[in-house]
């Protein structure tokens, strides 16, 4: 009798063994880890992180793991509340403050997932000790087919468009930050990372397994480690899209700064030569008209770009620097960083490279008055790069100069750390009406889809506003290109177009331009959709910016919904006017309207005066 009760039991034990795996994985779905809101939940799933928002599916997270893919098969454990208050020097938002819940599980030897739930979103990150080289991460995302998404190729310097798509599918399979997602109507989730520290690479996506499965991938990194190590933050905002613009998650992962005095620190406006002039940085009587465009717009800023090593008629650097100097306005000057595009390329090339050059060539510009540099052409994503690019921010800091990195990387919150670099490129911006005839009929819907995907996460030097033409033409209305001064968010914000399309516009364009702040207390998003318009207020002081953009070929209206700033304000209106001859209708003094009508490829632009 107790042989057949013994078989029976045997019979059934695996029936017994996968009713009691099923209740596990039940027991731990109903309890799901959440956000201080509770409206971001994150459960275990058939083996997979399941994040919903509001109740609704929004993301996946396939697989974790650093040795080897690891099944996702435990509830993290709660561990402790998380806060950040901070106050930043620029950006969308000075004061900073957000609240959190960090989440533990142990899911291999020697290596912890850390989980982070904000109420705009969810990041998480791997912890290891015992290591002397940095593993490889077996993240994976499943973003399902047939998901809308707003998705740029991978490129060296992230330059290229976020075109609408359903599919993963594409030739090489490789995707940069930031990734814009709509898993469910009206949520959306932006997937990036954040806090790349000293030893580190930074990743990137790939689906070359299976079009719906995204790998994070981190880029070569043979930096040798004392033991202890941690991952990046992986980084995914959540909710509405004014959620998303509005969200200041990267910087609340980022480290804070450790510099002792800021007082050097002044985001501003610079006129800028090179986009009507490639090589106009090597003539000096070119860079004279741009100090004094500078001068007669009140900007403080003139950026000297490449080529300034070799300046003609006799003339040098220093004549151009005590010049601008001597008419009150600050120079930044231009350098190769001679680790990516180096043959064929302009200089001045190899002086920043070893560190005593670094220190001389930077000690030199402090002395010459000189105040910030662009540093272009940088060589992926790999730990070399991004070590040298802090080598870069420390030494600069050192002299007391601002940093804008071109051909450069995604900014992962390096904003909040090394508050001294006000922006940087990573964009395709207004430089490629220079290079390809592609951008004139592109800009404005890559325009409208900027806001939502990769002026989220940093400063973006797109050089915006270019009333004339450079090599190829653009098609957007003169109220767009104005627009985008507000619309797009950096520390350092260069005007492109040259010294007599600015002096030809009327005066209150002129005026402007010479009041713009690139500083914002806040940000919100009025309305929007990525690639059809964008509608942006954003606020200084007591006074509010509200810049709008039609990013399609058809006459739009739009709907301003600005209840939140109370009633009685007047506005002074940039807008269309439709005619060719006369491009602008300005209204000064007027009532805020309710909507606007955009012609084509248009724009506006209002500025709000309001009282505390």
């Amino acid at each position: 009798m107790e042989k057949i009760r013994y078989l029976c039991s045997m019979k059934y034990l695996p029936t017994l063994l996968l009713a009691a795996a099923l209740w596990c994985c039940t027991a731990h779905a109903a309890r799901p880890i959440s956000s201080p809101n509770r409206r971001i939940t994150l459960t275990v799933n058939a083996g997979e992180y399941q994040i919903r928002y509001g109740g609704q599916p929004v993301l996946n997270i396939a697989s974790t793991g650093i040795s080897s893919p690891q099944a996702i098969a435990a509830r993290p454990k709660y561990s402790k509340s998380v806060s950040v208050d901070y106050e930043m020097l620029s950006g969308k938002r000075r004061h900073c403050t957000n609240r959190g819940r960090e989440y533990v599980a142990e899911i291999e030897k020697g290596v912890r997932l850390v989980i982070r739930l904000f109420n705009d979103g969810i990041a998480f990150r791997y912890e290891l000790s015992g290591v002397t080289r940095p593993p490889q991460e077996h993240t994976a995302y499943r973003i399902e087919e047939g998901t809308r998404r707003w998705m740029q190729r991978w490129t060296e310097a992230y330059e290229a468009l976020f075109p609408l798509s359903t599919t993963g599918a594409s030739k090489d399979h490789h995707w940069a930050y930031p990734a814009l997602l709509e898993p469910t109507d009206g949520v959306f989730v932006l997937l990036t990372e954040a806090n790349i520290e000293r030893g580190m690479s930074a990743s990137s996506l790939h689906n070359d397994t299976s079009d719906d499965l995204f790998r994070v991938v981190a880029a070569q990194n043979e930096t040798t480690l004392d033991g202890n190590w941690h991952t990046p933050w992986r980084v995914a905002i959540i909710g509405s899209l004014a959620d998303v613009v509005a969200s200041t998650l990267v910087t609340d992962l980022s480290n804070p700064s450790q510099l002792t005095d800021t007082s050097w620190i002044h985001p501003g406006v610079a006129a800028w030569v090179y986009w009507a002039y490639n090589h106009g940085s090597n003539d000096y009587n070119i860079i004279k008209k741009y100090v004094d465009l500078a001068v007669k717009l009140h900007l403080p800023y003139v950026l000297i770009d490449a080529e300034w090593d070799e300046m003609k008629d006799g003339k040098r650097i220093e004549d151009a620097i005590e010049y601008a100097t001597r008419q009150g306005i600050h120079p930044m000057i231009w350098y190769n960083s001679s680790v990516g595009w180096v043959n064929g390329a302009p200089g001045p090339k190899y002086r920043l490279n070893k560190p005593e050059d670094r220190e001389r060539e930077f000690a030199w510009c402090e002395r010459l008055g000189i105040t910030g540099v662009k540093i272009d052409f940088f060589s992926g994503d790999n730990q070399m790069n991004m070590d040298y690019y802090i080598d870069l921010l420390e030494c600069a800091a050192r002299h007391h100069l601002t940093v804008n990195f071109h051909g450069a990387t995604l900014p992962r919150g390096w904003q909040r750390t090394y508050p001294h670099m006000l922006t940087t490129e990573a964009v395709y911006g207004a430089e490629w009406y220079n290079n390809v005839p592609t951008f004139t009929a592109k800009a404005a819907a890559h325009n409208a889809t900027l806001p939502f995907t990769r002026n989220v996460v940093g400063p973006m030097d797109y050089t915006p506003c270019a009333f004339s033409d450079s090599q190829h033409p653009h098609i957007t209305t003169h109220a767009h290109e104005l627009a985008l001064t507000v619309l797009f968010e950096s520390g350092i914000q260069h005007l492109a177009d040259r010294p007599e399309s600015f002096l030809s516009q009327p005066k209150e364009v002129q005026q402007f331009l010479g009041q713009l702040p690139v500083v914002w207390d806040d940000t919100r998003l009025v309305g929007g959709h990525p690639g059809e318009y964008a509608i942006l207020a954003r606020r200084s002081g007591n006074t509010w910016y509200v810049a709008g953009i039609n990013g399609t070929d058809q006459t739009k209206t739009l709907t301003l919904d600005l209840r939140f700033l109370g009633k009685g304000h007047l506005a002074t209106i940039f807008a269309d006017s439709g005619k060719g001859d006369t491009p602008w209708d300005i209204q000064t003094a007027a009532p805020i309207p309710q909507e606007m009508t955009c012609q084509a490829r248009g724009g506006f632009l209002m500025v709000i005066p309001t009282q505390k």
